[in-house]
């Protein structure tokens, strides 16, 4: 007797099943190749961040300068300066930063008078300021390399992001300006604050030494927001922050270039260098304009 035929169906079920199995076999070895191309540890730092300042990214392959202009503006777009920065990111040296005084007296080609060096960005924008104080400097051709403007939005949006920060006052802050519309009430002491009350700290102007007391709360705030994106959980969320900010700052830093710099600054034990450039004392009390002292050494890298 010829031996039973399997049915048709029984046929179907068995290919069925073995098409099944070369498929879970076919995904088993696409996932495998996929596990030596994306490790597990690397999917689980792309979705939780940078673990230290090391990873953010490549660190530059040599010194960089950046323009840091502190906007008085509210958004992008025309406005003065209420702080210069320019900011030596060396790869293999210190963070060194020089405020530049707003009150610095620059005479521009054209002019019969001297202006403040913190009215220029109004004037000229970014371009201006940068040339203005590549030559009171004496930065070689073709710095700054990068520039930064900040508005008091994006500063704000800053300070708000990486979680607020740590900030000692050295006196309680009154003022209202009512064709602003905008009040400062901050006390003194140590106290942790979050955006408004950091420009409110940094708005602040003294009736004697005005801008040297505010150039000074410029540089704790500085090192109160590095020392701040300087923890781990914030350095995770830090590349997600810049692309947040992107929209709110003016800036020829790329997103990776800042990254960059970040990971310069954030180094553990980073050392920031703090320097002012020097000014004359000035001629009478309430002169604003101040010239620059020649005659006193340049505080800058060579």
């Amino acid at each position: 007797m010829a031996p039973a035929q399997p049915r048709p169906q029984r046929r179907t079920r068995e290919r069925a099943a073995l098409r099944l199995l070369a498929a879970g076999l076919g995904l088993a070895s696409s996932l495998a190749l996929l596990g030596v191309i994306w490790p597990e540890s690397d999917r689980a730092v792309r979705e939780q961040g940078p673990p230290s300042a090391a990873d953010l990214a490549e660190l530059p392959s040599r010194s960089i300068s950046v323009l840091v202009i502190g906007s008085d503006g509210d958004q992008k777009g025309p406005a003065n300066s209420d702080a210069l920065l320019l900011v030596h990111v060396n790869p293999e040296g210190p963070l060194q930063l020089l405020n530049l005084p707003v009150e610095t007296a620059v005479q521009l080609p054209g002019d019969k008078t001297p202006v403040a060096l913190g009215s220029l960005y109004q004037r000229g924008g970014p371009a201006l300021v940068a040339s203005t104080a590549a030559q009171l400097v004496g930065l070689p051709k073709g710095q700054p390399d990068r520039y930064l403007v900040l508005p008091r939005s994006a500063l704000r949006a800053l300070v708000d992001g990486i979680g607020r920060v740590e900030l000692s006052p050295d006196r309680s802050m009154r003022y209202t300006d009512k064709t602003q519309n905008y009040n400062i009430q901050l006390d003194g002491g140590l106290q942790v604050m979050d955006g408004p009350q950091v420009e409110q700290l940094l708005r602040f102007r003294d009736e004697v030494n005005g801008e040297e007391r505010r150039r000074d709360r410029q540089q704790m705030a500085v090192e109160s927001v590095l020392r701040q994106m300087s923890q781990r959980q914030q350095i995770q969320q830090l590349p997600g922050l810049l692309a947040l900010l992107q929209g709110e700052v003016d800036t020829n830093l790329t997103q990776g270039e800042a990254l960059s710099l970040l990971a310069v600054a954030l180094r553990p034990a980073e050392q920031l260098q703090f320097r002012t450039l020097p000014l004359r004392p000035p001629l009478k009390t309430k002169q604003r304009l101040r010239q620059l002292d020649a005659r006193a050494q340049r505080p800058w890298p060579n």
